[in-house]
């Protein structure tokens, strides 16, 4: 019995290795926003420490993917530390927001949710009994609440955009337990067509021999006594064996088409592409089918191939690109169909090198047709051509 592979071949939802991708840009975005915030909310007491503080708040976020939680403590007791000592007058939270991300990602929902509330109360009070008689309730109730709004703001981001992700891994795996499972069907219908037929060879070849054997008896014991009898004989047996050949040539054409019994695919073809579309844009892909020309010119095996070629563009789009878009693109001409599957992914090497795409190559060359995949002109890209005239 086959087991399947499909959870082991599937890639894990996106976690610390989304921000170990942009583990450049979130440093980045530390070095630059935390100056910036600081001189938007007045907490720019001394260009210096403030500099200091946001260059190693974003030395902290470049090791953020790989030490989420430790990165976190260190930021925020950084910036306790600098509020402390009067280097800088504002924010106990948002300096560390990079971490705050880094730490959700990594599925620490609830440790993010302890340091984020502990640095906030420590604030409170720091503010309220510390610089209570320098600044009053209302400055403090304006930067603890204002630290507040932007911890809750980023954690819901952070935590809608694992969940997504999350989706997104859910819907690929069904995609492909999907497709599994209709591969499996398609085989065991295969074999069962086998049997089949060699049934029919079994019973068209038996018969056959038998009655011939029978004719032939009977014009071998006529031949002398009776010859009108012995001819009617071996005309029927002539008969017999002309409508034998017709019937094993039929099966045998059925056994040599593309080296197995054609079994009938299942009903998809091009009136199933919007079905297969929504699964894709609940997971929080946008997915656009754009048609040009005239489906009635494409034959059912070609609209099952491009039916084919989109679900297997639009599983590797949600498993593997990261994408937010996909847009698919149909042109019918009286010759030819042409499908092109555009997402604004990244191009890794398992789809371009991957079973999913060789699977795609070959059932168009099997219609005379061509297939490529790579790097397009927004990200990872799939374009057929598939010829059909000569098949009318």
């Amino acid at each position: 019995m086959e087991v399947s592979t499909v959870g082991r071949r599937a890639a894990p939802p996106a976690g610390p290795s989304v921000l170990a991708m942009n583990r450049y840009l979130a440093s980045a975005v530390t070095l630059v926003g935390v100056p910036a915030g600081l001189a938007i909310t007045g907490g720019n007491g001394q260009t210096v420490m403030t500099l200091t503080l946001a260059f190693w708040l974003a030395v902290a976020a470049f090791f953020a993917p790989r030490f989420p939680r430790t990165v976190l403590v260190f930021s925020l007791a950084t910036v306790a530390a600098m509020r402390g000592a009067g280097l800088v007058g504002s924010g106990w939270v948002w300096p560390a927001s990079a971490a705050f991300v880094a730490v959700v990602l990594a599925g620490r929902l609830r440790f993010t949710l302890i340091a984020g509330g502990l640095a906030l109360l420590y604030g409170a009070n720091w503010d309220t009994f510390v610089l209570m008689t320098e600044h009053g309730a209302d400055w403090t109730l304006a930067h603890v609440g204002g630290d507040a709004l932007w911890l809750a703001a980023l954690l819901a981001a952070a935590t809608a955009f694992v969940s997504t992700r999350h989706w997104q891994h859910e819907t690929a795996l069904r995609l492909e337990q999907a497709q599994h499972e209709r591969d499996l069907d398609a085989r065991r219908r295969r074999a069962e067509e086998r049997v089949g037929i060699a049934r029919d060879l079994h019973d068209v070849v038996s018969h056959t021999l038998a009655v011939v054997g029978v004719h032939l008896n009977v014009a071998l014991d006529a031949f002398d006594t009776d010859p009108a009898e012995a001819r009617s004989s071996l005309r029927l047996a002539q008969d017999v064996r002309g409508q034998a050949m017709t019937d094993l040539k039929s099966l045998v054409d059925v056994l040599r088409e593309g080296g197995a019994p054609p079994v009938a695919e299942p009903a998809h073809g091009l009136d199933g592409l919007d079905r297969l579309a929504e699964p894709v844009r609940a997971a929080g892909l946008t997915v656009s089918v754009n048609e040009f020309g005239e489906r009635s010119d494409v034959p059912a095996a070609v609209g099952t191939a491009i039916y084919r070629v989109v679900q297997e563009s639009l599983t590797n789009t949600v498993r593997h690109s990261g994408a937010t878009r996909v847009a698919v693109t149909l042109r019918y001409a009286p010759a030819s169909a042409v499908v092109d599957v555009q997402d604004d992914g990244r191009v890794p090497a398992e789809i371009v090198d991957g079973n999913g795409i060789a699977g795609m190559r070959e059932r168009v060359a099997a219609l005379g047709g061509a297939l490529t995949a790579g790097a397009g002109r927004t990200g990872f890209s799939v374009r057929a051509t598939i010829p059909y005239l000569e098949r009318e």
